[in-house]
């Protein structure tokens, strides 16, 4: 059903992306989910570099945190196997590469939020945090993580 959905939206959910040096991508205790932060990979590599306010618009930014999140979702199956086991998306960390003087952090954000409520419905709705920092790796203009609750 999740998945259907994700390809309704004209998306399709990418391969897992590894992680990028000595952590693990996802941490379980119990019900609940941990993931490390991610970005907008395609292919293995980053479909946009820049911060927002210089080099990336809110559109493009918002694009990327889409994409950011499927790239979590892509992390969740590999760990649980199937999407339909998410119970509740519970809070959304987000970093936002930009400028001094750029204030539109939940504009781009909302890129994720809206995803993940657009897959999830009611159950997609967290809490949530978006922060403006100088600089992400690799030049990313987000970089997000997620806390989810799943069916044991």
């Amino acid at each position: 059903m999740v998945e259907s959905k994700i390809k309704e939206l004209g998306y399709e959910l990418p391969e897992a992306p590894a992680p990028l040096a000595n952590y693990v991508t996802i941490n379980r205790t119990r019900n609940l989910l941990f993931t490390s932060g991610s970005g907008c990979f395609k292919d293995g590599k980053p479909l946009y570099q820049g911060r927002l306010g210089e080099d990336i618009s809110i559109e493009q930014g918002y694009d990327a945190a889409r994409i950011t999140a499927l790239n979590l979702l892509s992390i969740v199956k590999k760990e649980v196997g199937d999407l339909n086991k998410v119970k509740k998306v519970v809070k959304l960390l987000a970093f936002v590469s930009c400028t001094n003087d750029f204030y539109d952090h939940p504009q781009v954000i909302n890129g994720a939020s809206d995803l993940l409520v657009e897959v999830y419905g009611e159950n997609g709705k967290h809490a949530r945090s978006a922060i403006g920092t100088n600089v992400l790796p690799l030049n990313l203009p987000v970089e997000i993580e997620l806390v989810l609750e799943i069916e044991e």
